[in-house]
């Protein structure tokens, strides 16, 4: 049986990182590989709540359910919430400990990258295999001192590294050349070798190029992923969302349905998207001026790591007055929800004190220094739901109807419950009174399973890395380490 740890690295952010980790941890765990996922360091805005309570990365989630496994925060022992673009929250090991900015975090590093390795340890020791991700791009001189989840971590537990290039951006075989001459001698020693991912066309075009990056850096080309539609389940951050405008199939009655969503600064837990435009015939598009609301039948204020401050934007950009004004359906989740409530008072986040809400649920809410961290379970509409919550703010309700923890008034629903729309049966119900409120002749799909859904997802990434990789090198790769590679010419490095 296969022992050993590969790093998955990437040329940028959303090359492609978190997917062909979850393709490889599905492709050996279909082989009957005990694997497990693992990235050291992530930022991101969508999380999840493990079922002890701990806090990581959704990417990390998706990748453990890729290995068969149930998420722990040693997968994702440190995480990385901006609330601002110079401050961030510090998740360790599932639990926030400190709200820092860039100075500040520097004094956290020796910590981090301790308990960074020991998580990795703990989870080498557990399983055959540990597929790491990687963080950004390796090549980013300016931070490699302090360095946890890249080249940092390859050298520490001396890993083999493949690089993976998103060659639908353009430039691909600059950014691999370059990623590997940036660095000094001793982490290119690391960079095993590239996979190209995303690719339109007939790979034979490629061929010419692959051949000429083999000769210029010495290191092997692991295969070419085609493009294939529909894998932005559990995307690690807002450059996701760009392409998120997506209907899912013909609708079973004559109307489709519009779902338009605020694309908020500081944006969180947007994930809770992903099962509506899963549903047949749901359109959902993200949004950020008034204009796009004309045609929604639901509009969603989704989560948010810095309320107040994305309620201030809300106001700026005109969509807050829409939404007062506007005749029809609106679902707040967590942020969402908070600012559609009364009044905000909040001395933790934004420190701005009492702040007004948009005043369409009978809520108030009070943010206090202790996170809300739990996987709750309610019943709505007469349906079983499943979720789980992540939030400073404590919400108090003095009207309306019970909607799971929090409330509903009229066609405006509120609620700090993440991952709620993923219950097939309440999404459904849900949809169809927003369908009927909105005057829309639809009819939810009666037989759309999300979690059978994102299995298939997860197969089909599988497919990819069985169909289109060197799996016979990657494992090689995996056993035996970096294999020996020239270092580039003299002045191509750093």
């Amino acid at each position: 049986m296969v022992k050993g740890a590969l790093l998955v690295a990437g040329t940028t952010s959303d090359a492609g990182k978190s997917v062909v980790t979850a393709g490889i941890c599905r492709w050996l765990a279909r082989q009957g590989v005990r694997v497990a996922p693992y990235k050291a360091q992530n930022m991101s805005l969508n999380s999840y709540v493990t079922a002890d309570g701990a806090e990581i990365g959704r990417a990390q989630v998706m990748q453990a359910q890729a290995a068969g496994l149930e998420p722990v925060a040693d997968m994702n022992p440190i995480l990385l919430k901006p609330g601002s673009d110079r401050r961030s929250q510090v998740v360790l090991m599932g639990r926030p400990v400190a709200d820092v900015d860039a100075m500040e975090y520097g004094a956290l590093k020796d910590l981090l990258r301790a308990t960074a390795l020991e998580a990795f340890e703990r989870l080498r020791k557990r399983y055959d295999v540990v597929v790491c991700e990687g963080a950004g791009s390796p090549a980013e001189i300016n931070l490699r001192r302090g360095d946890i989840a890249n080249m940092g971590l390859a050298r520490a537990a001396n890993l083999p590294v493949i690089v993976v290039g998103d060659i639908d951006r353009g430039g691909v075989f600059a950014a691999f050349y370059g990623t590997v001459g940036l660095l000094d001698a001793a982490d290119q020693s690391h960079i095993s070798g590239f996979v190209v991912n995303k690719f339109r066309g007939a790979p034979e075009l490629l061929e010419p190029g692959l051949d000429q990056l083999r000769q210029l850096t010495g290191r092997a080309v692991y295969g070419v992923l085609p493009w294939l539609d529909g894998l932005w389940l559990d995307v690690e951050d807002s450059l996701g969302l760009d392409n998120r405008s997506v209907v899912m199939g013909a609708p079973h009655g004559r109307q489709t349905l519009r779902v338009a969503v605020a694309k908020l600064p500081r944006i969180s837990n947007f994930t809770d998207l992903d099962a509506l435009a899963a549903e047949p015939g749901v359109v959902v598009r993200f949004v950020t001026g008034p204009a796009e609301l004309d045609d929604a039948d639901l509009v969603v204020l989704p989560g948010s790591r810095a309320t107040v401050t994305d309620l201030a934007w809300l106001r700026e950009s005109g969509l807050a007055a829409a939404i007062r004004e506007r005749k029809g359906p609106v679902l707040g989740i967590c942020g969402g929800f908070q600012m559609l409530g009364r009044e905000i008072v909040d001395e933790v986040e934004s420190k701005a004190g009492l702040v007004e809400g948009l005043g369409m649920l009978p809520a108030r809410v009070e943010f206090v220094p202790e996170k809300r961290l739990g996987r709750p379970e309610g019943v709505a509409y007469g349906q079983p739901v499943r979720a789980y919550e992540i939030h400073h703010g404590l919400t108090t309700v003095d009207g309306g109807e019970p909607f799971l923890d929090g409330c509903r008034a009229g066609d405006v629903w509120g609620t700090t419950w993440h991952g709620a729309l993923e219950n097939d049966g309440f999404r459904r119900a849900f949809l169809a009174d927003v369908a009927g409120r909105a005057g829309r002749d639809f009819v939810p799909a009666p037989d759309t399973d999300f979690a059978r859904l994102r299995e298939a997802r997860l197969d089909a990434l599988g497919d990819l890395v069985e169909r289109h990789l060197d799996t016979g090198a990657l494992l090689r790769l995996i056993e035996h380490g970096p294999p020996a590679v020239p270092s580039l010419p003299p002045g191509a490095g750093r």
